[in-house]
């Protein structure tokens, strides 16, 4: 006895399965965020704006760094004023100060200046420790901030480590 024609189905999905699947695409598109993450609620600020704020901070900090190391050793100007001004630049990104004058072309040291490490070796070491920390907290940060603020702070922290490098270059 010969056995009966299988049922002509063509292969693929089907026209339901198809249809349920952007059924549910439709559905879970509705049901998420607009992507704005500067929203908030009662007037507090959102965790992009403090994020952004404490990246700020953080490079306004730095900067104050650089110019105590300028201040105590005016012979490495040549070396940390372009580092410096990539500093500028990242903290005026993230919203900071950009008025922040260099301290090569101030007449006075400032008063910071004490606090820098007394040879220009041990204050390289010392920024390029602080550089290191900042691109580490700053990689740790990307994971809880929203898509552009994460490239931003991706690309700030890389030019950190590659600070890094470039004021340890030298004591190898």
């Amino acid at each position: 006895m010969p056995f009966p024609p299988p049922p002509r189905t063509l292969p693929g999905p089907r026209r339901r399965s198809l249809l349920a699947s952007a059924a549910g695409a439709a559905l879970l598109v509705g049901c998420s965020t607009d992507g704005d993450d500067t929203e908030n609620t009662a007037g507090s600020p959102s965790a992009a704006e403090r994020a952004r704020a404490r990246a700020a901070t953080d490079s306004e900090t730095l900067l104050r760094h650089y110019d105590a190391v300028l201040a105590a050793h005016p012979a490495l100007a040549e070396r940390l004023d372009p580092l410096r001004a990539e500093v500028v630049r990242h903290a005026t990104a993230f919203g900071g100060s950009d008025s922040t004058p260099s301290p090569t072309a101030t007449a006075a040291p400032s008063a910071s200046a004490s606090t820098a490490p007394a040879t220009a070796s041990d204050a390289l070491a010392g920024l390029a420790a602080a550089e290191r920390a900042l691109a580490d907290r700053r990689a740790k940060a990307l994971l809880d901030v929203p898509g552009e603020l994460a490239r931003l702070l991706a690309s700030v922290a890389a030019a950190g480590a590659g600070h890094a490098y470039l004021l340890t270059e030298d004591a190898k």
